[in-house]
C-alpha cells in the first residue's frame, strides 16, 4: 500500500453506476440525432450553459427544461431538458460499490459529484426503490460534495480543495475517479493522482496499482 495516499475521492454517475451516456445514445438515436449530440451540447459554453448552470443550482428544473431545448434545437434536434435528466440515473456496480468498501477500510472516502436537484437523493434515481440502494452507497462516505448544494462543480479546482480541506487531507495525497477528462485535469493540477474511468476493470485495475490493495 502506497504509504502517500490517504483519500480516495469518487465521482458518482458513470463511476459507482453505469454511465447515463449509453441511455443518452439511445434518445439520439430515437429523433435522428447524431451519436453524442447531447454531449456536444454540453460541452459548448461549460462554465455558463443550461447544464452549468443547473448543476451550481442557478436555474429551476422548468428553467433548465427550457434552456437545453433551446440550446439543442440551436444545433438542430430539440430535446427537452427533462427529457435528459430522465436518462441520468445508471445503476449500480456492486463490483465497484466492493472497492469502494474495501478502500474505506484503509483511506477516507468522499464522492465528488456535478448532480441536480431532480430525482431522488444525490443519485438523481428516477424511482424510490433505486434512491433507497444508492442512499447505502452514500452512507459509506466519509463525505459526500454535491454541485447543486455547493453551488460550484468540476472542474472548477475550489470543489476538490473542499473536499480534501473538509477531509483533512492534502490534494496530493489523494486518487480521484472520474469518467471525464475534463474534471480529471484539475485535480491532476492539484496534485491529486488520477484515474480516468473507462470501464469498470479498468479502473478497479487502475485503482490496486496506484494504492497497493488487492481487490476482488
Amino acid at each position: 500500500m502506497s504509504d502517500q495516499i490517504a483519500a480516495v475521492l469518487w465521482d458518482f454517475g458513470g463511476v459507482m453506476t453505469t454511465s447515463p451516456f449509453e441511455a443518452f445514445n439511445v434518445l439520439e438515436a430515437s429523433i435522428g440525432a447524431p451519436q453524442d449530440f447531447i454531449r456536444s451540447i454540453n460541452a459548448t459554453n461549460p462554465e455558463s450553459n443550461a447544464w452549468a448552470q443547473f448543476e451550481s443550482n442557478q436555474v429551476s428544473f422548468d428553467e433548465f427544461d427550457q434552456m437545453f431545448a433551446e440550446e439543442s434545437e440551436a444545433r438542430g434536434h430539440r430535446i427537452p431538458g427533462r427529457e435528459v435528466i430522465a436518462r441520468l440515473s445508471g445503476d449500480l456496480r456492486p463490483r465497484m460499490v466492493e472497492v469502494l468498501r474495501i478502500c474505506k477500510q484503509n483511506f477516507k472516502v468522499a464522492c465528488i459529484t456535478n448532480n441536480v436537484k431532480a430525482g431522488e437523493g444525490p443519485g438523481m434515481s428516477r424511482s424510490a426503490e433505486k434512491a433507497a440502494a444508492v442512499a447505502e452507497v452514500m452512507a459509506m462516505f466519509d463525505l459526500v460534495v454535491e454541485s447543486s448544494v455547493e453551488g460550484i462543480r468540476k472542474p472548477n479546482p475550489q470543489i476538490y480543495k473542499l473536499t480534501c480541506e473538509r477531509l483533512q487531507v492534502p490534494t496530493e495525497h489523494a486518487v480521484f475517479l472520474d469518467d471525464l477528462g475534463i474534471n480529471l485535469k484539475p485535480a491532476k493540477a492539484l496534485g491529486m493522482r488520477t484515474i480516468k474511468v473507462l470501464n469498470e476493470q479498468q479502473a478497479i485495475d487502475d485503482l490496486a496499482a496506484v494504492t497497493g490493495l488487492s481487490f476482488p
